[in-house]
Order: C-alpha cells, then sequence, then structure tokens
C-alpha cells in the first residue's frame, strides 16, 4: 500500500470515528421560577417587535441610530464577538492537518577518521567534498511538503474544545445583542427625562408668569391700602420659590442632555427639538399583546448564559477524552538529493511517515482532577443560568406589575390637576374680586402646581415603565442586528 492510499485510509477513519464524542447528552436545566403571572400567556414574542415599530417617534429613532453607530461600550461588545469569533476558528482548525512546504540544506564537516577515510583521502562518496582543514563536508538538499504531529481525534478531544469554543462565540454574540437592547432601552428612558425635564420647565415658567401677575396685583393692592403685608409677603415668596425650581429644572434638564449625549457616543443632532416635551406625540408604543410562556428563556442575557452552559458541557467531553490514548500523524513527501542540481530528477522522491500513539498511564492524578473542575465548572455555569432565569422573571413580573398600577394612578393624577385647575382659576377670580384673603388663592396655587408636577412624574413613570418592560421581554433587535452566527461544528 503506497504513502496516498495510507493517507486515505487514515482519513477516512478520522472522519468516522471523530465524529463522536464523549460530551454528557446536553438538556437544558428545568425552569427555577413558576409561570408568568395570570394573564401574561400567549401573544407575539417582543423580541419579534422590533424597535422602530414599539418607538414610532422619528427624532428617538434617529438618537438610536446615532448611539448604534457611536456608543463605545456596544463598540467593546462587538470586538469582543469578533474576538471570539477568532479563537474559534483557531480551534477549528486543529481538526484538520497543517500542511506546510519546506526546503533546507545541510551541511556537515567531518574530519576523515569519522567517516572511516583515512587522513589525505578523497572524497569517499557522492556530496562529500575535501574540506580545507583536512576534513570531509557533506551537503544534503530536500524540498517537499508535510503534516507534523496531526492528532487523529478518535475520542472527540479537539472536536470537543472546538464545540466549546463554538458555544463561547454563540453567548458573546447573544451578549452583544443584550447589550445592544439595554443601550436602546437607556437611550430612549434618557430621551424621555430631557421630555420631561422641558415639560416641567415649561410648567414652572407658566407658574412663575401667574404668580408675579398674582404679587404684581398684591403690590398694587398693598401700595393702596386694600391688602396686608403679609399677603405681600406671602406673594414674593411664591415668586422667589419659583424661580428657585426653574433654576433647578434647567440645571436637570443639562444634565439629562448629557447623559444622553454620553448614550450616543456623538454629539445630540442640532436639529433635535425638545421643547414640545412629553406632549410632542406618540414617542413609546403600548404593549397590549400576551407574552409567550417561553419569552424568558428568549432574552439574549438567557441565551448567553445557556451557551456557557453548553461550553462547560462540552469541556466534560474533552476532559473526559484525555483518559483514552492519542495518536498523531506526522508525514512528508518530496525530494532529496546530495546535488542541488539533482533535487527534482527522477528518481529523487522521498517520503517519510511516522505514526505515534501516547497512551497515560500515570499522570498524578491530573487527568481526574481536571475531569472533576469540567463537571464543577457546569454545575457553577447551571447556577448562572437558573439565577439568569430568576432576573428575568422577576423583571417580567414587576414590569407587568407597575404597568396596571402606574395606569390607574395616571387616571387619578389627571383628575387631580383638573380638579386643582378648578379650584385655582375659582380662588383666583375671588381673590382678585375682594371677596376671599390671598392666602386661599395662594393654596389654590400651590396645589395646582404641585398636581402638575406630580403628573408629569407619572406620566414619565409610565412610559419609561414600557421600556423598560420591552427590555425585560427581550424584544427589539430583530431587525437591526445581525442573524445568529451561522457557523456549526464540522461532522
Amino acid at each position: 500500500m503506497d504513502l496516498r492510499a495510507s493517507a486515505l485510509l487514515i482519513g477516512s477513519a478520522a472522519a468516522l470515528l471523530g465524529a463522536c464524542t464523549l460530551e454528557p447528552h446536553y438538556q437544558r436545566p428545568a425552569s427555577p421560577v413558576p409561570v408568568l403571572p395570570e394573564g401574561a400567556q400567549g401573544g407575539t414574542a417582543a423580541a419579534e417587535f422590533g424597535w422602530h415599530d414599539f418607538f414610532p417617534d422619528s427624532q428617538l429613532q434617529r438618537l438610536i441610530g446615532v448611539a448604534l453607530a457611536n456608543n463605545r461600550d456596544l463598540r467593546v461588545a462587538a470586538l469582543n464577538v469578533q474576538s471570539a469569533q477568532a479563537l474559534y476558528r483557531i480551534h477549528r482548525a486543529q481538526l484538520l492537518p497543517t500542511v506546510d512546504a519546506s526546503a533546507f540544506e545541510e551541511v556537515q564537516e567531518f574530519p576523515n577518521g569519522v567517516l572511516g577515510t583515512p587522513a589525505g583521502a578523497g572524497s569517499g562518496g557522492s556530496g562529500s567534498l575535501p574540506s580545507g582543514t583536512g576534513g570531509t563536508t557533506l551537503r544534503f538538499y530536500d524540498a517537499g511538503i508535510g503534516f507534523t504531529s496531526y492528532e487523529l481525534d478518535f475520542f472527540g478531544r479537539i472536536r470537543s474544545l472546538n464545540h466549546a469554543a463554538l458555544q463561547q462565540y454563540f453567548s458573546s454574540d447573544a451578549t452583544r445583542k443584550s447589550a445592544q437592547l439595554a443601550l436602546v432601552a437607556e437611550v430612549a428612558t434618557a430621551y424621555l427625562a430631557v421630555l420631561a425635564d422641558q415639560t416641567l420647565l415649561e410648567i414652572t415658567r407658566e407658574t412663575l408668569r401667574n404668580q408675579s401677575d398674582s404679587y404684581a396685583l398684591t403690590q398694587r393692592m398693598f401700595d393702596a391700602g386694600t391688602t396686608t403685608e403679609l399677603a405681600l409677603r406671602q406673594a414674593e415668596s411664591t415668586v422667589d420659590s419659583a424661580r428657585a425650581n426653574l433654576a433647578q429644572y434647567a440645571r436637570q434638564l443639562a444634565q439629562d442632555r448629557d447623559a444622553l449625549q454620553l448614550l450616543l457616543g456623538a454629539p445630540i443632532p442640532e436639529d433635535i427639538d425638545f421643547s414640545a416635551g412629553l406632549d410632542r406625540g406618540s414617542v413609546v408604543a403600548e404593549l397590549k399583546e400576551g407574552i409567550p410562556s417561553d419569552v424568558l428563556v428568549r432574552r439574549p442575557d438567557v441565551l448567553a448564559a445557556e451557551h456557557l452552559l453548553m461550553a462547560a458541557n462540552a469541556q466534560i467531553g474533552a476532559a473526559r477524552a484525555a483518559f483514552f490514548p492519542a495518536i498523531s500523524l506526522t508525514g512528508s513527501l518530496g525530494s532529496a538529493s546530495p546535488q542541488l542540481s539533482g533535487l527534482f530528477k527522477s528518481g529523487s522522491r522521498a517520503w517519510a511517515f511516522e505514526p505515534q500513539i501516547s497512551v497515560p498511564i500515570f499522570a498524578g492524578g491530573a487527568n481526574l482532577a481536571n475531569l472533576q473542575a469540567a463537571k464543577i465548572a457546569r454545575a457553577a455555569a447551571v447556577a448562572q443560568y437558573e439565577k439568569a432565569i430568576q432576573t428575568a422573571f422577576r423583571e417580567v413580573a414587576d414590569g407587568l406589575a407597575a404597568r396596571g398600577a402606574l395606569d390607574e394612578q395616571l387616571a387619578a393624577q389627571q383628575a387631580l390637576v383638573t380638579a386643582s385647575s378648578a379650584a385655582y382659576r375659582l380662588a383666583d377670580m375671588r381673590y382678585r374680586g375682594g371677596v376671599d384673603s390671598y392666602l386661599s388663592a395662594l393654596d389654590a396655587q400651590r396645589a395646582l402646581y404641585g398636581a402638575q408636577q406630580q403628573l408629569q412624574g407619572v406620566r414619565l413613570m409610565r412610559l419609561q415603565n414600557l421600556v423598560t418592560l420591552y427590555k425585560a421581554l427581550g424584544g427589539g433587535m430583530s431587525e437591526n442586528s445581525a442573524e445568529r452566527p451561522t457557523a456549526q461544528p464540522l461532522t
């Protein structure tokens, strides 16, 4: 049997036996949490509801696009995916032999006595040349291709390591998607905060104008002797309080704009208009669909934890394979000649084939300890996966519970603002008509201003709760991120 037939036979055996591994059969751990809250089953997964649909505001869509292109944390996550992909390719390359081409010249000089040639004799053989020091110089030329120490993966050690690297690659990509989803939610939350600041700033400005008018009226009445200095000072204190609130909201608006700009990783576009505040129209869509029962295991962070669990499971297969013999091959085919001019002539073909088998006999317990460490790592990965499921359950359950409560709170707060507005209007009319003192109008004005502030706070919380729930459901990346990596293990 010639060299090519032997190589073909060995390659076929490697392909058949290498398809097997000693990895334990993977089975997804049982869910460590109960079913989702009542009314949360069925419907469309948030992951199938792209963020362009969930955030219909054109300005917010543009800001999210800027953040996805420039945010530095997301850029690091993408680079981590590329690094994991490169490591997977390194492991995958070990499944195939590394073939190199080489050529070399070997020159050696020996004393004549060493080679069995008497001193002063001729060259004595092909490729031998007399040396000026009385010895013999030997030259040898070789050129060919070959592979060195290629391990036949009979027991799946390399294949298990390759599978582990693949799952780590998938985990890093899922982590990138989780970071991308978190970034979208953070940009939306920051954008809503800026809009709320703008709304509160406008409400405070309007309140300051009304209080300044009341103070001017009280000043005229005091000058005319129809009111007391107490009423004048009370009106003055409300103006000063409104000015302080105006400065506070202006500072808060500037800080929230800076926070938004940090998330974007670039300056906020100059044509972005925040002036309408929360009244600019539909910013966040309503999540009226139900929640599929498998929503928790479809979140990117949960998928990342599961891929790490699968990688740890594959490492057990590699640790088990270390107990079995390892077979490696070294071979080469080329041409050899004692003279450079005869290197590629007829009759100069040379080949070498060196199979090697290594059987573990005694390793001081290292292989057993390595297997135990791999099993412990898998147990830790199971715990991390279960924790990810529990975290996802809490976030979804909290979001669902808050959604219903905030809807009721918003309706009650809106009714309070309506009633407070009517009460202030009547109290101000009675004060201007001289029926009541300024104290009644002042109390009504403070109540209205407080109710308006609380209303904007509840509106902001409700919108941010929708964003948080959308993130907790793992949605929004289907139309803006790359598909799941398609790399598969060699079979």
